[in-house]
């Protein structure tokens, strides 16, 4: 199988007939391109001169160091956005194209770079993909089918007990003192599956690079993603008689709005995201995207550097406050442990240049940050996603994100081997990728960290891992029947390249 284009990352195909599913990942951000074998070369970027770029700047710790670069920005042409003083992240917009080369020999700054390789605004969004609506006579069957204790829809989430989650709700459907902050494309608080767990407090817009709590900030626009309602339905839908349940439907849910109208991921943002969810007491965040423009972020390159290190101080606060980190491992079934991938979509918002990347080198964030739990997909069969990316020693857990039904089909009374979930305006639809396969795993540290309240982020990363269910590799994996390898698993059942400790176990989250 020929691995998915970079930009399937933001949308699967489905195949076999299957609509289009937005699943978005995990990945990079930066304003200049690498050249092809992923060296330290920059190219030009496409802002002209009197067009605003956004960039992070990156100092020492602590309100000193961040006032006297402030000082020295001014002075190059910048305008402080925000400063995060807390782990030394400054966001900045300028005019001047060369503006990271020179506050870079500024004195205390420590790495700077472009967020991005077009100007303010953003460039034309890509396609994200649309869900598969469900219809008011698939409600009506898959309520005849619903027992007396499930609600309506649930019949159709095969997901569930895929991960003993219906059962676990028998023992506990997790404490309203945990909150799980949806990083995405904005939540409707407003969806009756959702308002009721949501945790408005928690919740903000942080697209610009600093937070912006007016009311309803958080919400998805008119014509903008369902990615982040669907994302945190699958998290904390409300076991209310309405629609579907959550995996942990007891917790509450915030919504973290980190993308621009036009779909894409910045890192201003994104730090914003995680330094909000630390700042508020979040105990498990997840991010079932990537940060844009670059797929992966090459580390010798110092605009790419910059916001590696951004990120890294973000999400590494973020576990300083308590918060365990979840994301997805992303959708063009690359095996993320190789020392050769061809990344032939990045800059996504100017003009893509193909690269031979590293990912030692060249990581994609922010799966592959420092404690962070990275999660693959697995479909209705329990077999990787055709599409779900893997790798030995970077795969850390899997959960069920769905896959084309014709591959892995569910049992009935379930339908469709997408998964189910809210969207926007009081409906319900069908999506998959990896962004649908690590809410699971959030919504199954927010059952253990109900379980353990007093338990830091270390221990409920291990128990996240010691249990899982055990999966071997698949051996070999020809998903599509055509009689050749669709891909590689590495390890054994106690840790491989597909399933890294195993299937994600929402019963023993609750019950040990």
């Amino acid at each position: 199988m020929t691995p998915l284009s970079a930009r399937s990352r933001r949308a699967v195909a489905i195949p076999a007939g299957m609509a289009l599913a937005a699943a978005l990942a995990v990945l990079p951000g930066s304003a200049s391109a690498a050249p092809a074998d992923g060296g330290a070369e920059t190219t030009a970027r496409t802002a002209a001169e009197g067009e605003s770029l956004s960039y992070v700047v990156n100092v020492r710790p602590g309100k000193g160091t961040s006032a006297r670069v402030g000082k020295a920005i001014a002075r190059a042409g910048g305008t402080v956005v925000q400063a995060y003083d807390k782990i030394g992240v400054i966001v900045v917009h300028a005019t001047d194209p060369g503006f990271a080369e020179r506050i870079r020999g500024v004195k205390g700054v420590q790495s700077a770079g472009a967020t991005r390789t077009a100007p303010l605004p953003s460039a034309a969004t890509t396609d994200v993909g649309a869900p598969q609506e469900l219809t008011p006579r698939q409600m009506k069957a898959a309520e005849a089918e619903a027992e007396e204790d499930e609600d309506p829809l649930q019949p159709l989430q095969w997901d569930l007990p895929a991960i003993k989650a219906d059962r676990a709700h028998e023992v506990s459907l997790g404490s309203d003192k945990v909150t799980v902050a949806v990083i995405d494309t904005g939540v409707d608080d407003t969806h009756p599956d959702l308002a009721p767990n949501f945790d408005r407090e928690a919740s903000v817009n942080c697209v610009a690079g600093k937070p912006d709590t007016s009311d309803g900030a958080w919400r998805p626009g008119e014509g903008e993603s369902p990615h982040g309602t669907h994302v945190a339905g699958e998290i904390a839908a409300a076991k209310n008689g309405v629609g579907v349940t959550g995996v942990a439907p007891g917790v509450k849910v915030s919504g973290i709005k980190v993308s621009t109208v036009d779909g894409w991921f910045y890192t201003e943002a994104v730090v914003c995201g995680f330094m909000w969810a630390a700042e508020h007491g979040v105990e498990v965040t997840n991010n079932s995207y990537y940060v844009d423009p670059w797929m992966f972020n090459c580390t010798n390159d110092p605009d790419q550097k910059a916001l590696v290190e951004a990120l890294t101080r973000a999400t590494r606060y973020a576990e300083r406050k308590g918060a365990v980190n979840v994301a997805a491992a992303g959708n063009s079934n690359f095996d993320l442990a190789s020392d050769s991938i061809i990344d032939n979509s990045s800059p996504n918002d100017s003009t893509p240049v193909e690269r031979d990347i590293d990912p030692s080198v060249c990581p994609d964030i922010p799966t592959q940050l420092p404690g962070v739990v990275t999660v693959s997909s697995t479909g209705a069969k329990g077999l990787k996603s055709s599409f779900s990316n893997y790798g030995k020693g970077v795969i850390d857990i899997a959960a069920p994100g769905g896959d084309s039904t014709a591959y892995q089909p569910p049992e009935a009374p379930a339908t469709s081997g997408l998964i189910l979930g809210p969207l926007p305006g009081d409906r319900y639809g069908y999506m998959a990728g990896t962004s649908m396969a690590s809410p699971h795993v959030a919504g199954v540290a927010a059952l253990i960290k109900s379980t353990h309240p007093w338990a830091p982020p270390a221990v409920v990363k291990a128990l996240l891992k010691a249990q899982a269910d055990r999966k071997s590799c698949d051996d070999p994996y020809d998903i599509n029947g055509d009689g050749e390898a669709d891909a590689v698993c590495e390890g054994g059942r106690y840790g491989n390249g597909f399933y890294g400790a195993g299937l994600t176990d929402a019963l023993d989250a609750v019950k040990r």
